[in-house]
């Protein structure tokens, strides 16, 4: 395919299912001979589509088969993890990596440190958010080659507002900081490693080409260093470049257009803009690539392919669609499905891919950038028993064991407050041994007791307050007490704990630690916990400084939401869930593209709070609306199956939802997307419908003894027995009281008692002398065990009533009235 003198670039159209497409051309060039296969080497974007290659070279080789090796050459959007395999292995030496977190922690040092002499101080929390940004930053600057010390050459003076100048100084400053901080570390960036490694490769194979076949395969990645190794690869003698979804079909002025010129910006956020920067980088013109000529048995028809380059035209070229024939406006086997919500969405999504197993060998795939979309769809697939494989996994933060540890840090924060206490407490990993049971009977007693307003903050509070009581909370309290002796221990590790963050997780993990044993560090949720804590332990010295309490809690979500747990067990080997990244040169005989809703697919840009758009653009960076080039990219990448089912939902929880612009541009060249033959809508709101009537119960009409009814009905107990009689029957009859909610706002008898208290204490003790009743008042609170803020909100409320009281009691005995 192609001879050593031209570049060997080729494309493979959308409607061709990538990875079959591309091992069957391989197959038919190198499979005769089982070493020269053995001999090649494919680069592949990441290890996703090396799964993805690997499972199609199994498909289609019945017996034994030596593979070339596959080879990622890392995505920086999901790891930038670059392939062992082109690791050196001579004599130059690449210094090491510097860890992520590392690098985090050290960022958010020199960020606090700045920002503190800038006057413009920040919390730990805050500080580690913004070094993650300004860690994307950095990565962008290598990445596209441009030195941070550009910044330092631009004249701004006067085009920034001031908010954008305080950025871009303390920016500069600790970029300035950055190189030393490395070199003190004998350490490099990841980015610039990979770069280095790359530019190594691109050397060494200009100069002395491998022996074997070289493959770079599906690779979109316009980086200007893995645009160097794709050009020497495309000019080797037995180097190919097979690029994915190259749009063929499409005007050759329209094509410069989006590559940009002298009058006109580039349209990146057109899906072919990163391929034409690609090849641009390449020294390649689109006419030099050639179709790859193998398809499989998993392609879609052929005019799906050019029914697409239409939809995905420039502004001006949509006004030709009515000049096109039929055959290049229609989109077979592609369906649309719009559900009223969310939930309805999710259940429809569910059943669709239930519905496809039921054919033989069928796979099926949900590809969509809506995390709580992909959730729903999980929990909905486990009514069947099926175990989806969702490729981007769970936040650690969502998983029982990030609970946990989430759930002690906001109790530490709340400063033993009752609610997130008992929420502690009553966690399914907490004491998940043989005391189990005798621990929640435990929990359940402690529950009781805290009934009513919140009690003094710390353990302190907790223990004063199940100290005291009135006779009729003293029994209650008291059981609680019995067993609250042996549960605050738990807790000691805190005590005199330093502030800094490698003590407080040292201080947290021995408290997990008695609280759940090893049951919280089990199973890939409790590893992947385990390996941030034990990194904040080693590294968190290095972290931000002035580390409090209230901070710890955002602090360690933010870690925790960056960690992916996959799922484990038997996943089912038909179905999959993945994201926009992950869906990259995969697919399966039915796609569904979900959550195709402005704001999700595309997403709206994230801002960059480091640089403003202007330098960004000084500096030849990417603009933030690319990803939406990018975005419309993966959909007609993911539109190649046989069968696609694109699907929205027409609102969300708050207001209604606006579609897609490229769900809007489909069923404007369409016509209107057929619906599917299946009414999933229907199915999903039916299948939480009962078959039949409920055989509902007669109402209950409990007839009491007469023995057992009351004699008496107090005065405010009429309404409530006119009103609600079971009611009355609960209290009356089964004796059964209305519990307080646990840190209750104060109630209309619990401020009652206490006036009442106060008021008896004053007429016994001070005999109603006026400027007593203010300070027995104040002396109810102090020894009603109150939190500082019920205290705070309340005490200025009554000591007014107090002083009324006083007011009016001196009047009266002025005038004779009230005896002195």
């Amino acid at each position: 395919m192609g001879s050593p003198q031209k570049p060997a670039v080729y494309t493979i159209p959308p409607h061709r299912a990538f990875a079959d497409a591309l091992v069957t051309g391989i197959l038919d060039q190198h499979g005769g001979d089982p070493l020269t296969l053995a001999r090649g080497a494919i680069l592949v974007p990441n290890n996703r589509a090396v799964q993805a290659v690997r499972d199609a070279f199994v498909r289609q080789c019945e017996g034994g088969l030596l593979l070339p090796r596959l080879i990622p050459i890392g995505d920086e959007d999901l790891d930038a993890r670059l392939g062992a395999a082109l690791d050196p292995m001579d004599n130059e030496p690449t210094p090491p990596a510097i860890d992520p977190l590392h690098r985090q922690l050290i960022l958010a040092q020199l960020i606090q440190t700045e920002r503190a002499l800038a006057r413009s101080p920040v919390d730990a929390a805050e500080a580690m958010r913004l070094a993650a940004d300004l860690a994307r930053t950095l990565d962008q600057l290598i990445v596209e080659g441009v030195d941070p010390r550009a910044l330092e050459t631009l004249d701004m003076a006067g085009a920034l507002s001031a908010h954008w100048q305080g950025s871009l100084d303390q920016l500069m400053v600790i970029l300035n900081q950055w190189p030393a901080e490395l070199e003190r570390r004998g350490m490099i960036d990841l980015t610039t490693r990979r770069n280095l490694l790359l530019g190594r490769l691109a050397k060494r194979w200009s100069e002395l080409p491998p022996s074997g076949f070289v493959i770079a395969a599906g690779i979109s990645t316009v980086a200007p260093a893995v645009a160097d190794v794709l050009r020497v690869i495309a000019r080797i003698p037995q180097g190919q470049v097979v690029l994915a979804g190259l749009d063929t079909h499409m005007d050759e002025m329209d094509w410069d257009e989006i590559g940009g010129s002298d009058e006109r910006a580039p349209v990146e956020t057109h899906p072919q803009f990163h391929l034409a920067l690609l090849l641009n980088r390449m020294k390649i013109k689109r006419g030099e690539v050639m179709l790859w000529r193998r398809a499989s048995e998993h392609d879609a028809a052929p005019q799906r392919s050019r029914a697409l380059s239409h939809a995905m035209a420039l502004p001006e070229a949509t006004k030709e669609w009515h000049e096109l024939a039929t055959s290049e406006l229609r989109l077979p086997q592609v369906f649309a499905l719009e559900a009223s919500s969310p939930a309805q969405e999710a259940q429809a999504i569910a059943l669709a891919l239930r519905e496809a197993l039921e054919v033989g060998g069928q796979t099926a795939a949900l590809v969509t950038p809506d995390r709580d979309l992909a959730r729903r769809v999980v929990a909905l697939l486990a009514r069947w028993g099926i175990l989806a494989d969702d490729s981007a996994g769970q936040p650690l933060s969502g998983t029982s064991a990030g609970g946990l540890i989430l759930a002690l840090v906001e109790v530490l924060v709340s400063d033993f407050a009752p609610v997130p206490l008992l929420s502690l407490l009553k966690h399914p990993l907490v004491m998940t041994v043989d005391e189990r049971l005798i621990w929640l009977d435990g929990v359940r007693r402690l529950d009781l007791a805290l009934r009513g307003p919140r009690p003094a903050a710390g353990l302190a509070g907790i223990n004063a307050f199940l100290a005291s009581g009135d006779d009729r909370s003293e029994k209650v309290r008291a059981k609680a007490r019995d067993w609250w002796r042996g549960v605050e221990g738990l807790f000691t590790a805190f005590d005199g704990v330093t502030l800094t963050l490698p003590s407080l997780i040292a201080a947290l993990r021995e408290t997990l630690d008695r609280l759940s044993g090893d049951a919280l560090w089990a199973g890939a949720s409790g590893h992947a916990a385990a390996e941030l804590f034990t990194q904040l332990e080693v590294l968190g010295r290095e972290g931000p400084n002035d580390l409090s309490l209230k901070a710890l809690a955002p602090l360690l979500r933010q870690l925790m939401d960056a960690i992916s747990v996959r799922p484990s067990g038997a996943l089912h080997p038909r179905i999959s869930i993945w994201g926009l990244l992950e869906a990259k040169l995969q697919t399966a005989d039915v796609m569904i593209l979900g959550g195709l809703n402005e704001g999700i697919w595309p997403a709206l840009p994230t801002p960059d709070p480091w640089l403003a758009p202007r330098i960004r653009h000084m500096l030849g960076l990417p603009t933030l609306e690319r990803r939406i080039g990018l975005s419309a990219h993966d959909l007609v990448g993911a539109m190649g199956a046989k069968k696609v089912l694109l699907t929205r939902a027409m609102r969300d929880a708050r207001s209604a939802t606006i579609a897609s612009r490229f769900w809007l541009r489909i069923e404007a060249l369409t016509g209107g997307l057929p619906t599917p033959d299946v009414d999933y809508t229907a199915l999903a709101v039916a299948l939480d419908r009962p078959p039949h009537a409920p055989n509902l119960s007669k109402r209950p009409a409990p007839l009491v003894a007469t023995q057992h009814r009351p004699k008496t009905i107090h005065i405010t107990e009429v309404d409530t027995l006119n009103a609600d009689p079971y009611a009355f029957y609960a209290r009356a009859i089964l004796r059964l009281n209305v519990l307080d909610p646990v840190d209750a706002e104060p109630s209309d008898a619990w401020r009652g008692s206490l006036i009442h208290s106060a008021l008896h204490n004053w007429a016994v003790q001070d005999k109603y002398q006026p400027d007593k009743v203010v300070g027995q008042f104040r002396a109810a609170f102090a020894s009603a065990n109150l939190h500082p803020l019920l205290r705070r909100l309340w005490l200025p409320r009554f000591t007014e009533a107090a002083e009324w009281i006083a007011q009016q009691t001196a009047e009266a005995r002025a005038e004779g009235r009230v005896p002195v």
